[in-house]
């Protein structure tokens, strides 16, 4: 008597695949029942509109409330930078220095911001706790300070 071809396992995976495929097909014909169900949409419903506020909504904007912008108003890009005089030197205190090294930080006095220093930058030799005025430029690495002159006092 001859054996079957097929095993216990081939008949299984086999039963799995119709399984899955008439799920499959389950599924295609809910949504395609679902999409019948809810209609074709109209093509003022599949309009949006944005408000004065930028808000997307289904109504038409109210022609009163548009505001008038200048074409001139409009910056493109970088806005100019101001120009602030009173803003360009800080004050300070040497927070950290290390002589081997040649560099160390400043705490600025109004931002508590630490910033970069290299012996390069500074007219004396500084030292921790040192009071010290200087400008900030930005470095590679980010805000660094230059022209520090220490203050008397």
């Amino acid at each position: 008597m001859a054996r079957s071809q097929q095993s216990f396992n081939k008949r299984e995976k086999e039963k799995k695949r119709r399984k899955k495929n008439q799920e499959k097909f389950e599924r295609r014909m809910q949504r395609k029942q679902d999409k019948a169900e809810s209609g074709p949409k109209s093509l003022e419903e599949m309009f949006s509109y944005v408000d004065e506020n930028g808000n997307l909504t289904d109504t038409p904007p109210d022609p009163a409330k548009k505001k008038k912008i200048k074409a001139e108003d409009i910056v493109l890009g970088i806005p100019p930078k101001e120009e602030r005089e009173e803003d360009l030197v800080h004050q300070g205190t040497v927070k950290f220095f290390n002589h081997d090294k040649g560099y160390g930080f400043i705490t600025d006095a109004e931002t508590q911001e630490s910033i970069f220093v290299h012996i390069n930058n500074a007219s004396y030799p500084l030292e921790e706790r040192d009071k010290v005025t200087f400008e900030v430029e930005m470095g590679p690495k980010g805000p660094s300070a230059v022209n520090v002159v220490l203050v008397e006092g």
